[in-house]
């Protein structure tokens, strides 16, 4: 098999440009010098088409022969003020723009997020020593014999949670080398990616896996296989039902593997936009959060596409899921709500995340036209909520607005869903029963915040649970209610 030849990396990229720039200027003006001399015999030559390196600088010479048929020329000044022009072929433009973009980079490690990769060629994946070879024409800007090191986690800058992400190398195969023998053949593209860092948070599996992985795999339509590393068997369990929506191939555990497997095609880690947002100008196809919630509808069977739209006519009562918890962040008087609710006309339906299956607490949430809890993972069900339902988030004490808005108030938005915000007050926190009213808890909340996102989840997140006030909260009910008018 042939491969392109790849030039090994000498020089810095400082040092590439300026070399670049330097043969550039010096092959021009070596034709200059050439065209003066031998002006009166070009006439008779084929027209030299001068198409140059995007990349490396370097002028490659090519006779084209147009006698036949003259083309347009373009005239090119040359670098100083007031020199020549040279006259060039009028397809140098679109030239120009075809080697730019054959150009692209195989992996792209300057997104704030995470580090990717695309390949295309022969590419051959060794699970067991987390390597991937790829030889390709795809030299992109890092010709030659450069490799890649990646953790495919879509957290880059979170140093705890990549510490448990195994690391990728991705390798282009050179001229001198021998690429590892194939011990699989795939005919489908692969797209390799870790549940590691934070998977097991509820929010986590989706905002840094699932909807990265529908934004780089959805465009295949199922023709795609899945390479995963840090494996945990649980995860896949919980997840299996949108992992079968996105490929119809057995999931390869990277980990335990120790075949070579060969594909035409592959995407290394996964592409991140913002926390459970995706941006459509930024996705294949267009794809947004609304087009990710009807996957989701479609892989897990949900039957009400939208929120229920009270009239006096329809008897029907809106249905309220209060999201439940446990450990913190949990409602100390849950039964004075679920009355209150009722009073006002809700079906009031009270579940917690993780004490059913997901694909049957997904049909609670969807049965539902307004969804209530207090700032935390659970509130991630809001994907398989009915377009144009309402998202009530209860905000701890704390100063936790922008954290709250931010991870759930700005996503319900994009996906359809109306979102209100109700924030306690300190009476309605039970921090109360553990520091004095004068403590910084209560004067200076965000001097805690400076401590620190450890000191911030101890004292607002994880030590904080809330006795709603709700005569208070009725008028939040009631503004719901107004809302599914409407």
């Amino acid at each position: 098999m042939e491969y392109n030849t790849i030039f090994a990396k000498s020089f810095s990229r400082h040092e590439q440009k300026k070399l670049g720039v330097t043969a550039f200027l010096g092959s021009l003006i070596i034709l200059l010098s050439i065209f003066t001399v031998f002006r009166p015999s070009f006439r008779h030559l084929p027209i030299l088409n001068l198409r140059v390196s995007m990349r490396a600088g370097l002028a490659m010479l090519m006779f084209e022969d147009t006698r036949s048929s003259p083309q347009e020329s373009i005239p090119i000044k040359h670098a100083g003020e007031g020199g020549p022009f040279i006259s060039l072929p009028a397809p140098f433009i679109a030239e120009a723009e075809e080697i730019k973009q054959e150009m692209k980079p195989v992996c792209n490690v300057f997104e704030e997020r995470s580090d990717f990769c695309n390949i295309d060629g022969h590419i051959r994946v060794h699970g067991n020593s987390s390597t991937i070879y790829f030889a390709s024409s795809q030299v992109g800007g890092w010709a030659g014999n450069e490799s890649w090191r990646l953790r495919p986690y879509a957290r880059k800058t979170d140093l705890t949670a990549m510490g448990s992400v195994t690391q990728l190398s991705v390798k282009p195969i050179t001229a001198n080398q021998i690429a590892p023998s194939c011990s699989v053949n795939h005919s489908v593209p692969a797209v390799v990616f870790s549940i590691g860092g934070y998977s097991g948070n509820h929010f986590h599996d989706f905002a840094d896996i699932l909807v990265p992985l529908y934004v780089t795999s959805r465009q295949f339509d199922g023709e795609v296989q899945f390479l995963i590393t840090n494996v945990k068997a649980f995860w896949l369990l919980k997840y299996q039902t949108a992992l079968k929506a996105l490929s119809r191939y057995d999931i390869i555990n990277m980990d335990k593997d120790n075949d070579v497997h060969c594909f035409p095609s592959v995407i290394v880690g996964l592409q991140y936009h913002t926390e459970l947002i995706i941006d459509p100008s930024k996705s294949v196809n267009g794809y947004s959060m609304s087009s990710f919630r009807e996957f989701l509808r479609s892989a897990y069977s949900l039957k009400r596409k939208r929120a229920i739209k009270i009239s006096d006519r329809r008897r029907k009562k809106p249905r309220l899921l209060i999201v439940s918890r446990k450990r913190t962040r949990s409602f100390t008087n849950g039964d004075d709500i679920v009355k209150m609710a009722k009073s006002l006309g809700f079906a009031v339906v009270v579940a917690e995340p993780g004490m059913t299956g997901l694909s049957q607490f997904a049909q609670i949430v969807n049965s539902c036209d307004v969804m209530m809890g207090v700032h935390g993972a659970g509130l991630t069900n809001l994907v398989f909520l009915p377009t144009n339902a309402i998202l009530i988030q209860i905000v701890p004490w704390g100063r936790l607005e922008w954290l709250s808005t931010h991870y759930f108030g700005e996503p319900a938005v994009r996906m359809n869903i109306r979102y209100m915000e109700y924030r306690i007050k300190e009476e309605e926190s039970t921090l109360i029963q553990q520091y004095p009213r004068d403590h910084a808890v209560f004067k200076d909340p965000m001097s805690i915040h400076k401590q620190g996102w450890n000191a911030l989840k101890s004292t607002f997140l994880d030590k904080q649970n809330v006795n709603l006030d709700v005569h208070w909260f009725r008028r939040t009910l009631l503004e719901a209610l107004e809302l599914l008018h409407h």
